[in-house]
Protein backbone atom coordinates (compact mmCIF):
# COMPACT_ATOMS: atom_id res chain seq x y z
CA UNK A 1 0.00 0.00 0.00
CA UNK A 2 1.76 3.22 -1.14
CA UNK A 3 1.92 5.16 2.14
CA UNK A 4 5.09 6.87 3.36
CA UNK A 5 6.14 8.67 6.54
CA UNK A 6 9.70 9.79 7.27
CA UNK A 7 10.74 11.01 10.70
CA UNK A 8 13.60 13.23 11.78
CA UNK A 9 14.43 13.24 15.50
CA UNK A 10 13.81 16.45 17.41
CA UNK A 11 16.99 18.23 18.41
CA UNK A 12 16.06 18.84 22.04
CA UNK A 13 13.59 17.91 24.74
CA UNK A 14 12.09 21.39 24.46
CA UNK A 15 11.14 20.70 20.84
CA UNK A 16 9.41 17.47 21.88
CA UNK A 17 7.30 19.22 24.51
CA UNK A 18 3.66 19.96 23.84
CA UNK A 19 3.23 23.56 22.73
CA UNK A 20 1.50 25.98 25.13
CA UNK A 21 -1.86 27.45 24.14
CA UNK A 22 -0.89 30.36 21.91
CA UNK A 23 -4.30 32.01 22.39
CA UNK A 24 -3.17 32.64 25.96
CA UNK A 25 0.61 32.97 25.62
CA UNK A 26 1.17 34.76 22.30
CA UNK A 27 3.24 32.00 20.68
CA UNK A 28 6.32 33.09 18.72
CA UNK A 29 6.50 31.79 15.15
CA UNK A 30 9.83 30.16 15.99
CA UNK A 31 8.02 27.96 18.51
CA UNK A 32 4.94 27.13 16.43
CA UNK A 33 4.35 23.88 14.55
CA UNK A 34 3.48 24.32 10.86
CA UNK A 35 1.83 21.44 9.03
CA UNK A 36 2.30 22.29 5.35
CA UNK A 37 -0.01 20.28 3.11
CA UNK A 38 -0.66 19.86 -0.60
CA UNK A 39 -3.29 17.77 -2.39
CA UNK A 40 -3.78 16.37 -5.85
CA UNK A 41 -7.37 15.72 -6.90
CA UNK A 42 -9.52 14.40 -9.72
CA UNK A 43 -10.52 17.95 -10.57
CA UNK A 44 -14.02 17.28 -9.23
CA UNK A 45 -15.95 19.06 -6.52
CA UNK A 46 -14.74 18.68 -2.91
CA UNK A 47 -16.21 15.67 -1.16
CA UNK A 48 -15.63 11.97 -0.59
CA UNK A 49 -14.36 11.12 -4.12
CA UNK A 50 -11.93 13.86 -5.16
CA UNK A 51 -8.56 13.45 -3.42
CA UNK A 52 -5.89 11.39 -5.24
CA UNK A 53 -2.78 12.27 -3.22
CA UNK A 54 -1.84 13.87 0.11
CA UNK A 55 1.64 15.21 0.83
CA UNK A 56 2.58 17.13 3.96
CA UNK A 57 5.58 18.38 5.93
CA UNK A 58 5.66 19.08 9.67
CA UNK A 59 7.97 21.99 10.54
CA UNK A 60 9.05 23.45 13.87
CA UNK A 61 11.59 26.23 14.45
CA UNK A 62 12.52 26.32 10.77
CA UNK A 63 13.42 22.61 10.78
CA UNK A 64 11.51 19.68 9.29
CA UNK A 65 10.35 17.23 11.96
CA UNK A 66 8.71 14.74 9.60
CA UNK A 67 6.87 14.41 6.34
CA UNK A 68 4.26 12.08 4.92
CA UNK A 69 2.75 11.23 1.57
CA UNK A 70 0.19 8.80 0.28
CA UNK A 71 -1.68 8.15 -2.92
CA UNK A 72 -5.41 7.96 -2.43
CA UNK A 73 -8.03 5.86 -4.20
CA UNK A 74 -10.80 8.40 -4.78
CA UNK A 75 -13.35 5.78 -5.78
CA UNK A 76 -13.82 7.68 -9.02
CA UNK A 77 -12.13 7.82 -12.41
CA UNK A 78 -9.23 10.24 -12.79
CA UNK A 79 -9.78 12.24 -16.01
CA UNK A 80 -7.08 12.03 -18.69
CA UNK A 81 -6.27 15.74 -18.51
CA UNK A 82 -5.57 15.43 -14.76
CA UNK A 83 -3.27 12.47 -15.42
CA UNK A 84 -1.37 14.57 -17.95
CA UNK A 85 -0.98 17.35 -15.35
CA UNK A 86 -0.04 15.24 -12.31
CA UNK A 87 1.17 11.97 -13.74
CA UNK A 88 -1.17 10.08 -11.40
CA UNK A 89 -3.04 7.30 -13.25
CA UNK A 90 -6.01 5.16 -12.31
CA UNK A 91 -3.70 2.16 -12.13
CA UNK A 92 -1.43 3.94 -9.61
CA UNK A 93 -4.26 4.54 -7.13
CA UNK A 94 -6.00 1.19 -7.61
CA UNK A 95 -4.28 -0.31 -4.55
CA UNK A 96 -3.98 2.90 -2.56
CA UNK A 97 -5.91 3.66 0.67
CA UNK A 98 -9.46 4.89 0.16
CA UNK A 99 -10.18 8.49 1.12
CA UNK A 100 -11.42 7.62 4.64
CA UNK A 101 -8.30 5.62 5.51
CA UNK A 102 -5.89 8.15 3.99
CA UNK A 103 -7.54 11.10 5.72
CA UNK A 104 -7.54 9.32 9.09
CA UNK A 105 -3.81 8.65 8.67
CA UNK A 106 -3.14 12.27 7.78
CA UNK A 107 -5.08 13.60 10.79
CA UNK A 108 -3.35 11.19 13.17
CA UNK A 109 0.04 12.25 11.82
CA UNK A 110 -0.67 16.00 11.61
CA UNK A 111 -2.11 16.34 15.16
CA UNK A 112 -3.88 19.54 14.13
CA UNK A 113 -5.71 19.79 17.44
CA UNK A 114 -2.49 20.36 19.40
CA UNK A 115 -2.08 23.94 20.69
CA UNK A 116 0.34 25.98 18.62
CA UNK A 117 -0.24 24.03 15.39
CA UNK A 118 -0.97 25.91 12.15
CA UNK A 119 -2.18 24.27 8.93
CA UNK A 120 -0.49 25.79 5.88
CA UNK A 121 -1.21 25.47 2.16
CA UNK A 122 -0.60 27.46 -1.00
CA UNK A 123 -4.06 28.61 -2.08
CA UNK A 124 -5.44 27.14 1.15
CA UNK A 125 -9.01 27.63 0.00
CA UNK A 126 -8.48 24.74 -2.44
CA UNK A 127 -6.50 22.27 -0.30
CA UNK A 128 -8.15 22.92 3.06
CA UNK A 129 -11.53 23.12 1.37
CA UNK A 130 -11.06 19.59 -0.01
CA UNK A 131 -9.84 18.26 3.35
CA UNK A 132 -12.71 19.71 5.35
CA UNK A 133 -15.34 18.68 2.78
CA UNK A 134 -14.02 15.11 2.70
CA UNK A 135 -13.89 14.89 6.51
CA UNK A 136 -17.43 16.15 6.94
CA UNK A 137 -18.84 14.00 4.15
CA UNK A 138 -17.21 10.90 5.63
CA UNK A 139 -18.22 11.72 9.21
CA UNK A 140 -14.68 12.34 10.45
CA UNK A 141 -13.90 14.91 13.15
CA UNK A 142 -12.23 17.98 11.70
CA UNK A 143 -10.28 19.93 14.36
CA UNK A 144 -10.79 23.44 12.87
CA UNK A 145 -7.11 24.44 13.06
CA UNK A 146 -5.59 27.86 12.49
CA UNK A 147 -5.06 28.07 8.70
CA UNK A 148 -2.39 30.09 6.90
CA UNK A 149 -2.46 30.64 3.14
CA UNK A 150 1.02 31.18 1.69
CA UNK A 151 -0.54 32.62 -1.47
CA UNK A 152 -2.05 35.52 0.51
CA UNK A 153 1.10 35.77 2.64
CA UNK A 154 3.32 35.99 -0.47
CA UNK A 155 1.14 38.71 -1.98
CA UNK A 156 1.72 40.71 1.19
CA UNK A 157 5.47 40.01 1.26
CA UNK A 158 6.29 40.58 -2.44
CA UNK A 159 4.62 42.87 -4.94
CA UNK A 160 4.46 42.43 -8.72
CA UNK A 161 7.64 44.48 -8.96
CA UNK A 162 9.37 41.61 -7.11
CA UNK A 163 7.75 38.66 -8.88
CA UNK A 164 5.70 38.45 -12.10
CA UNK A 165 3.03 36.35 -10.37
CA UNK A 166 2.44 34.43 -7.14
CA UNK A 167 2.16 30.87 -8.39
CA UNK A 168 3.98 28.27 -6.32
CA UNK A 169 6.46 27.54 -9.13
CA UNK A 170 7.37 31.22 -9.53
CA UNK A 171 7.73 31.80 -5.80
CA UNK A 172 9.77 28.64 -5.25
CA UNK A 173 12.23 29.80 -7.90
CA UNK A 174 12.26 33.35 -6.50
CA UNK A 175 13.12 32.23 -2.93
CA UNK A 176 15.69 29.69 -4.13
CA UNK A 177 13.86 26.55 -3.08
CA UNK A 178 15.83 23.37 -3.94
CA UNK A 179 12.50 21.65 -4.65
CA UNK A 180 10.78 22.29 -7.97
CA UNK A 181 6.97 22.05 -7.83
CA UNK A 182 5.84 19.12 -10.00
CA UNK A 183 2.10 18.86 -9.29
CA UNK A 184 2.90 15.99 -6.95
CA UNK A 185 1.76 16.54 -3.41
CA UNK A 186 4.95 16.02 -1.37
CA UNK A 187 7.18 17.98 -3.76
CA UNK A 188 4.73 20.87 -3.77
CA UNK A 189 4.42 20.77 0.04
CA UNK A 190 8.23 20.93 0.38
CA UNK A 191 8.39 23.90 -1.97
CA UNK A 192 5.62 25.58 0.03
CA UNK A 193 7.73 25.20 3.18
CA UNK A 194 10.52 27.22 1.59
CA UNK A 195 8.08 29.90 0.40
CA UNK A 196 6.56 30.04 3.91
CA UNK A 197 9.92 30.59 5.60
CA UNK A 198 10.98 33.26 3.11
CA UNK A 199 7.67 35.12 3.39
CA UNK A 200 7.76 35.11 7.19
CA UNK A 201 11.32 36.41 7.09
CA UNK A 202 10.26 39.21 4.74
CA UNK A 203 7.33 40.17 6.98
CA UNK A 204 9.17 39.98 10.31
CA UNK A 205 10.32 43.64 10.17
CA UNK A 206 6.65 44.60 9.80
CA UNK A 207 5.76 42.96 13.11
CA UNK A 208 4.67 39.49 11.93
CA UNK A 209 6.57 37.52 14.56
CA UNK A 210 3.90 35.62 16.51
CA UNK A 211 1.16 33.16 15.62
CA UNK A 212 -1.50 35.69 16.56
CA UNK A 213 -0.11 38.04 13.87
CA UNK A 214 -0.93 35.53 11.15
CA UNK A 215 -4.65 36.27 11.33
CA UNK A 216 -4.01 39.80 10.05
CA UNK A 217 -0.64 39.41 8.32
CA UNK A 218 -2.27 39.55 4.90
CA UNK A 219 -4.49 42.53 5.72
CA UNK A 220 -3.65 46.02 4.44
CA UNK A 221 -1.91 47.78 7.32
CA UNK A 222 0.51 50.66 6.71
CA UNK A 223 4.04 49.25 7.13
CA UNK A 224 4.99 52.10 9.45
CA UNK A 225 2.18 51.19 11.82
CA UNK A 226 2.75 47.44 11.68
CA UNK A 227 6.44 47.97 12.41
CA UNK A 228 5.48 49.64 15.69
CA UNK A 229 4.46 46.24 17.03
CA UNK A 230 8.02 46.19 18.38
CA UNK A 231 6.62 48.36 21.20
CA UNK A 232 5.02 45.18 22.56
CA UNK A 233 8.34 43.36 22.79
CA UNK A 234 9.27 42.61 26.36
CA UNK A 235 5.81 43.37 27.76
CA UNK A 236 4.53 40.75 30.20
CA UNK A 237 1.80 38.28 29.23
CA UNK A 238 -0.16 39.14 32.37
CA UNK A 239 -3.24 41.21 33.19
CA UNK A 240 -2.68 44.92 33.49
CA UNK A 241 -3.20 48.45 32.19
CA UNK A 242 -1.44 49.95 29.17
CA UNK A 243 -0.94 53.57 28.17
CA UNK A 244 -0.01 54.80 24.69
CA UNK A 245 2.34 57.77 24.93
CA UNK A 246 3.15 60.61 22.54
CA UNK A 247 6.62 62.01 21.87
CA UNK A 248 6.04 64.59 24.62
CA UNK A 249 5.00 61.92 27.15
CA UNK A 250 1.27 62.73 26.95
CA UNK A 251 -0.99 59.77 27.65
CA UNK A 252 -3.07 59.40 24.49
CA UNK A 253 -5.06 56.31 25.36
CA UNK A 254 -5.57 53.95 28.31
CA UNK A 255 -6.79 50.37 28.14
CA UNK A 256 -6.76 47.12 30.11
CA UNK A 257 -5.99 43.58 29.04
CA UNK A 258 -5.87 39.97 30.16
CA UNK A 259 -2.55 39.62 28.31
CA UNK A 260 -0.69 42.91 27.96
CA UNK A 261 1.74 41.83 25.26
CA UNK A 262 -0.88 40.22 23.05
CA UNK A 263 -3.35 43.10 23.41
CA UNK A 264 -0.79 45.83 22.64
CA UNK A 265 0.44 43.90 19.58
CA UNK A 266 -3.12 43.64 18.25
CA UNK A 267 -3.30 47.43 17.82
CA UNK A 268 -0.70 47.29 15.05
CA UNK A 269 -2.65 44.85 12.87
CA UNK A 270 -5.76 45.13 10.74
CA UNK A 271 -7.77 43.90 13.71
CA UNK A 272 -7.84 47.55 14.81
CA UNK A 273 -10.65 49.25 12.85
CA UNK A 274 -11.31 52.46 14.83
CA UNK A 275 -10.17 55.50 12.88
CA UNK A 276 -9.44 57.65 15.97
CA UNK A 277 -7.28 54.88 17.44
CA UNK A 278 -5.49 54.36 14.12
CA UNK A 279 -4.60 58.07 14.02
CA UNK A 280 -3.40 57.85 17.62
CA UNK A 281 -1.13 54.90 16.77
CA UNK A 282 0.62 57.00 14.12
CA UNK A 283 1.74 59.46 16.82
CA UNK A 284 2.52 56.87 19.51
CA UNK A 285 6.20 56.48 20.36
CA UNK A 286 6.02 54.35 23.51
CA UNK A 287 3.77 52.12 25.59
CA UNK A 288 3.77 52.09 29.38
CA UNK A 289 2.19 49.23 31.30
CA UNK A 290 1.11 48.53 34.88
CA UNK A 291 0.89 44.76 35.51
CA UNK A 292 -1.81 43.67 37.96
CA UNK A 293 -2.48 40.35 39.70
CA UNK A 294 -6.02 40.08 38.35
CA UNK A 295 -8.03 41.21 35.35
CA UNK A 296 -10.64 42.90 37.53
CA UNK A 297 -7.94 45.08 39.12
CA UNK A 298 -6.72 45.98 35.63
CA UNK A 299 -10.20 47.07 34.59
CA UNK A 300 -10.63 49.15 37.74
CA UNK A 301 -7.26 50.83 37.29
CA UNK A 302 -8.24 51.61 33.70
CA UNK A 303 -11.38 53.42 34.89
CA UNK A 304 -9.42 55.39 37.48
CA UNK A 305 -6.68 56.43 35.07
CA UNK A 306 -9.15 57.57 32.43
CA UNK A 307 -10.96 59.68 35.03
CA UNK A 308 -7.64 61.10 36.28
CA UNK A 309 -5.79 61.68 33.00
CA UNK A 310 -8.70 62.33 30.61
CA UNK A 311 -6.82 60.87 27.59
CA UNK A 312 -7.97 62.48 24.33
CA UNK A 313 -8.72 59.21 22.49
CA UNK A 314 -10.74 57.47 25.23
CA UNK A 315 -14.45 58.06 24.86
CA UNK A 316 -15.96 56.09 27.74
CA UNK A 317 -15.52 56.39 31.51
CA UNK A 318 -14.92 60.14 31.37
CA UNK A 319 -16.24 62.52 34.05
CA UNK A 320 -17.96 59.77 36.09
CA UNK A 321 -18.54 62.25 38.96
CA UNK A 322 -21.06 64.10 36.78
CA UNK A 323 -23.38 61.11 36.32
CA UNK A 324 -26.80 62.08 37.76
CA UNK A 325 -29.17 60.08 39.99
CA UNK A 326 -32.96 60.38 40.37
CA UNK A 327 -34.08 60.79 43.97
CA UNK A 328 -37.08 61.83 46.03
CA UNK A 329 -36.68 65.45 47.14
CA UNK A 330 -38.36 66.21 50.45
CA UNK A 331 -40.22 69.40 51.29
CA UNK A 332 -43.71 70.83 51.35
CA UNK A 333 -44.32 69.22 47.98
CA UNK A 334 -42.17 66.06 47.61
CA UNK A 335 -41.04 65.49 44.05
CA UNK A 336 -38.53 63.63 41.92
CA UNK A 337 -35.29 65.52 41.32
CA UNK A 338 -31.86 64.88 39.81
CA UNK A 339 -28.59 65.15 41.69
CA UNK A 340 -24.92 64.43 41.09
CA UNK A 341 -24.23 64.55 44.84
CA UNK A 342 -26.33 61.74 46.26
CA UNK A 343 -25.88 61.30 50.04
CA UNK A 344 -24.79 57.77 50.93
CA UNK A 345 -27.77 57.26 53.26
CA UNK A 346 -30.14 57.94 50.33
CA UNK A 347 -28.70 55.30 47.97
CA UNK A 348 -31.44 52.88 49.00
CA UNK A 349 -34.11 55.23 47.66
CA UNK A 350 -32.69 56.47 44.35
CA UNK A 351 -32.09 55.12 40.86
CA UNK A 352 -29.07 55.67 38.68
CA UNK A 353 -26.52 56.66 37.75
CA UNK A 354 -27.67 57.82 34.33
CA UNK A 355 -25.35 58.09 31.35
CA UNK A 356 -26.81 61.45 30.33
CA UNK A 357 -29.20 64.20 31.37
CA UNK A 358 -31.63 63.24 28.61
CA UNK A 359 -31.78 59.62 29.85
CA UNK A 360 -32.59 60.90 33.34
CA UNK A 361 -35.37 63.14 32.02
CA UNK A 362 -36.89 60.20 30.15
CA UNK A 363 -36.89 58.11 33.33
CA UNK A 364 -38.25 61.00 35.38
CA UNK A 365 -41.15 61.51 32.97
CA UNK A 366 -41.92 57.80 33.04
CA UNK A 367 -42.06 57.75 36.84
CA UNK A 368 -43.89 61.05 37.29
CA UNK A 369 -46.61 60.10 34.82
CA UNK A 370 -47.53 57.24 37.17
CA UNK A 371 -46.65 58.64 40.60
CA UNK A 372 -48.08 62.14 40.00
CA UNK A 373 -46.08 63.74 42.82
CA UNK A 374 -46.70 67.15 41.25
CA UNK A 375 -48.84 68.43 38.39
CA UNK A 376 -48.14 66.34 35.30
CA UNK A 377 -47.45 68.44 32.22
CA UNK A 378 -46.14 65.78 29.86
CA UNK A 379 -47.69 64.75 26.59
CA UNK A 380 -49.83 61.63 26.41
CA UNK A 381 -51.89 59.62 28.82
CA UNK A 382 -51.27 59.66 32.57
CA UNK A 383 -52.62 57.31 35.17
CA UNK A 384 -55.04 58.34 37.91
CA UNK A 385 -53.14 60.14 40.65
CA UNK A 386 -52.65 58.41 44.02
CA UNK A 387 -53.71 60.46 47.02
CA UNK A 388 -51.66 62.20 49.72
CA UNK A 389 -49.03 60.18 51.50
CA UNK A 390 -49.79 57.24 49.25
CA UNK A 391 -47.97 59.01 46.41
CA UNK A 392 -44.82 59.47 48.51
CA UNK A 393 -44.94 55.85 49.69
CA UNK A 394 -45.29 54.62 46.10
CA UNK A 395 -42.39 56.83 45.02
CA UNK A 396 -40.16 55.41 47.75
CA UNK A 397 -41.06 51.88 46.69
CA UNK A 398 -40.42 52.66 43.02
CA UNK A 399 -37.01 54.18 43.77
CA UNK A 400 -36.04 51.41 46.21
CA UNK A 401 -36.21 48.51 43.79
CA UNK A 402 -39.94 47.88 43.35
CA UNK A 403 -39.96 49.20 39.82
CA UNK A 404 -43.16 47.26 39.08
CA UNK A 405 -44.90 50.26 40.61
CA UNK A 406 -43.94 52.23 37.51
CA UNK A 407 -43.38 49.45 34.99
CA UNK A 408 -46.73 47.65 35.17
CA UNK A 409 -48.94 50.72 34.51
CA UNK A 410 -46.59 51.90 31.75
CA UNK A 411 -46.53 48.52 30.03
CA UNK A 412 -50.33 48.54 30.07
CA UNK A 413 -50.29 52.06 28.63
CA UNK A 414 -47.88 51.00 25.85
CA UNK A 415 -50.09 48.03 24.99
CA UNK A 416 -53.18 50.26 24.88
CA UNK A 417 -51.49 52.81 22.62
CA UNK A 418 -50.23 50.07 20.30
CA UNK A 419 -53.73 48.56 20.09
CA UNK A 420 -55.02 51.99 19.08
CA UNK A 421 -52.25 52.14 16.44
CA UNK A 422 -50.68 55.14 18.17
CA UNK A 423 -47.27 53.61 17.61
CA UNK A 424 -45.22 56.78 17.90
CA UNK A 425 -46.57 57.49 21.38
CA UNK A 426 -46.13 53.83 22.34
CA UNK A 427 -42.50 54.03 21.25
CA UNK A 428 -41.96 57.22 23.23
CA UNK A 429 -43.25 55.67 26.45
CA UNK A 430 -41.26 52.49 25.80
CA UNK A 431 -38.07 54.57 25.55
CA UNK A 432 -38.89 56.38 28.78
CA UNK A 433 -39.66 53.17 30.63
CA UNK A 434 -36.48 51.54 29.34
CA UNK A 435 -34.43 54.43 30.78
CA UNK A 436 -36.13 54.05 34.16
CA UNK A 437 -35.61 50.27 34.25
CA UNK A 438 -31.96 50.48 33.18
CA UNK A 439 -31.23 52.96 35.97
CA UNK A 440 -33.17 50.82 38.46
CA UNK A 441 -31.11 47.82 37.52
CA UNK A 442 -27.84 49.72 37.95
CA UNK A 443 -28.93 50.96 41.37
CA UNK A 444 -30.02 47.45 42.31
CA UNK A 445 -26.53 46.14 41.48
CA UNK A 446 -24.62 48.96 43.19
CA UNK A 447 -26.56 49.25 46.48
CA UNK A 448 -25.12 46.16 48.25
CA UNK A 449 -21.50 47.19 47.68
CA UNK A 450 -22.10 50.87 48.39
CA UNK A 451 -23.52 49.87 51.78
CA UNK A 452 -20.78 47.36 52.63
CA UNK A 453 -17.71 48.39 54.68
CA UNK A 454 -15.72 45.24 53.84
CA UNK A 455 -16.15 42.27 51.51
CA UNK A 456 -13.82 39.55 50.27
CA UNK A 457 -14.90 37.56 47.22
CA UNK A 458 -13.21 34.82 45.22
CA UNK A 459 -13.41 33.26 41.78
CA UNK A 460 -11.71 30.04 40.76
CA UNK A 461 -8.98 30.49 38.13
CA UNK A 462 -9.13 28.45 34.96
CA UNK A 463 -5.76 26.81 35.63
CA UNK A 464 -6.39 26.28 39.34
CA UNK A 465 -6.10 28.52 42.38
CA UNK A 466 -8.25 31.55 43.17
CA UNK A 467 -8.60 35.22 42.33
CA UNK A 468 -9.40 37.25 45.45
CA UNK A 469 -10.71 40.81 45.73
CA UNK A 470 -11.42 43.10 48.64
CA UNK A 471 -14.18 45.70 48.20
CA UNK A 472 -14.80 48.44 50.76
CA UNK A 473 -17.70 50.88 50.41
CA UNK A 474 -17.92 50.06 46.70
CA UNK A 475 -14.21 50.61 46.02
CA UNK A 476 -11.61 47.99 45.10
CA UNK A 477 -9.23 47.90 48.05
CA UNK A 478 -6.97 45.09 46.84
CA UNK A 479 -6.70 41.87 44.84
CA UNK A 480 -4.50 38.78 44.78
CA UNK A 481 -4.19 35.34 43.25
CA UNK A 482 -3.35 32.01 44.88
CA UNK A 483 -1.43 29.20 43.17
CA UNK A 484 -3.15 25.93 42.20
CA UNK A 485 -3.58 23.55 45.12
CA UNK A 486 -2.66 26.09 47.80
CA UNK A 487 -4.86 26.83 50.81
CA UNK A 488 -6.37 30.27 50.04
CA UNK A 489 -7.07 31.20 53.66
CA UNK A 490 -3.62 32.66 54.43
CA UNK A 491 -3.92 34.77 51.28
CA UNK A 492 -7.32 36.04 52.42
CA UNK A 493 -5.87 37.03 55.80
CA UNK A 494 -2.90 38.78 54.18
CA UNK A 495 -5.13 40.59 51.71
CA UNK A 496 -7.46 41.74 54.48
CA UNK A 497 -4.51 43.15 56.40
CA UNK A 498 -2.89 44.93 53.45
CA UNK A 499 -5.96 46.17 51.59
CA UNK A 500 -6.50 49.90 51.28
CA UNK A 501 -8.29 51.55 54.18
CA UNK A 502 -11.48 53.18 52.89
CA UNK A 503 -13.64 55.36 55.11
CA UNK A 504 -17.39 55.52 54.79
CA UNK A 505 -18.12 58.21 52.18
CA UNK A 506 -20.65 60.95 52.84
CA UNK A 507 -21.95 60.78 49.29
CA UNK A 508 -21.95 58.35 46.39
CA UNK A 509 -18.89 58.80 44.18
CA UNK A 510 -16.82 60.55 46.83
CA UNK A 511 -14.19 57.79 47.18
CA UNK A 512 -14.78 55.96 43.91
CA UNK A 513 -16.89 56.17 40.79
CA UNK A 514 -20.19 54.31 40.58
CA UNK A 515 -18.86 52.83 37.36
CA UNK A 516 -16.14 51.09 39.40
CA UNK A 517 -18.73 49.87 41.90
CA UNK A 518 -20.90 48.45 39.10
CA UNK A 519 -17.88 46.73 37.58
CA UNK A 520 -17.08 45.13 40.94
CA UNK A 521 -20.73 44.20 41.48
CA UNK A 522 -20.72 42.32 38.19
CA UNK A 523 -17.60 40.42 39.28
CA UNK A 524 -18.68 39.78 42.89
CA UNK A 525 -22.37 39.05 42.57
CA UNK A 526 -22.62 37.11 39.32
CA UNK A 527 -22.53 33.32 38.93
CA UNK A 528 -19.15 31.78 39.69
CA UNK A 529 -18.08 34.15 42.48
CA UNK A 530 -17.99 33.14 46.14
CA UNK A 531 -18.45 35.50 49.05
CA UNK A 532 -15.59 34.69 51.44
CA UNK A 533 -16.37 37.18 54.18
CA UNK A 534 -18.56 40.21 54.73
CA UNK A 535 -18.39 42.62 57.62
CA UNK A 536 -16.07 45.14 59.14
CA UNK A 537 -12.47 45.40 57.96
CA UNK A 538 -11.37 43.36 61.00
CA UNK A 539 -13.55 40.44 59.87
CA UNK A 540 -16.51 41.17 62.14
CA UNK A 541 -19.77 39.81 60.75
CA UNK A 542 -22.57 41.97 59.37
CA UNK A 543 -25.45 39.64 58.70
CA UNK A 544 -27.76 42.30 57.32
CA UNK A 545 -25.16 43.28 54.70
CA UNK A 546 -24.75 39.66 53.68
CA UNK A 547 -28.50 39.50 53.08
CA UNK A 548 -28.20 42.49 50.77
CA UNK A 549 -25.31 40.90 48.91
CA UNK A 550 -27.36 37.83 48.11
CA UNK A 551 -30.24 40.01 46.85
CA UNK A 552 -31.30 38.58 43.48
CA UNK A 553 -31.66 40.70 40.39
CA UNK A 554 -35.31 41.60 40.51
CA UNK A 555 -38.01 43.40 38.63
CA UNK A 556 -35.70 45.77 36.77
CA UNK A 557 -33.98 42.88 34.99
CA UNK A 558 -37.27 41.11 34.36
CA UNK A 559 -38.88 44.13 32.69
CA UNK A 560 -35.73 44.82 30.65
CA UNK A 561 -36.21 41.41 29.08
CA UNK A 562 -39.83 42.25 28.33
CA UNK A 563 -38.86 45.51 26.65
CA UNK A 564 -36.13 43.83 24.59
CA UNK A 565 -38.69 41.31 23.38
CA UNK A 566 -41.13 44.08 22.47
CA UNK A 567 -38.61 46.46 20.94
Amino acid sequence: MPFHVSLRPAESAREQAVQPAFEQMGLALSEAVFVVVDLETTGGAPGAHAITEIGAVRVRGGQVDSDMSTLVNPGAVIPAQITVLTGITNAMVAGAPVVTEALERFLAWARLDEPGTVLVAHNARFDVGHLTAAARTLGLDWPEPVVLDTLALARRAWSRTDVPNHTLATLASFVGSPTRPTHRALDDARATVDVLHAALEALAPLGVTHVEDLATATDPVPPRRRAKSRLAQGLPSTPGVYEFLSATGEVLYVGSAVDLRRRVRSYFTAAEKRSRVAQMLDTTVDVRVIPTPTQIEARVRELRLIAELDPPVNRRSRSPQRRPWLRLAAGAEPHLASTTRLPTEEVGCAVGPFSSRSALLDAQRAAESVLRLRSWDGHGAADPAPQGDQRVALARRALSGECDVVAVPLLERVASLAAAERFEEAGLWTTRLRSFLAASRRAEAARPLLACPHLVAARRREGGGWELVVVRWGRLAGSAVTPPGADPRPAVEALRATAQVVGRPDRVGETTSTEETLLLAEWVLETGARIVEVGAADGGALGEVYAALTWPVGAAARHQRVLRAEG
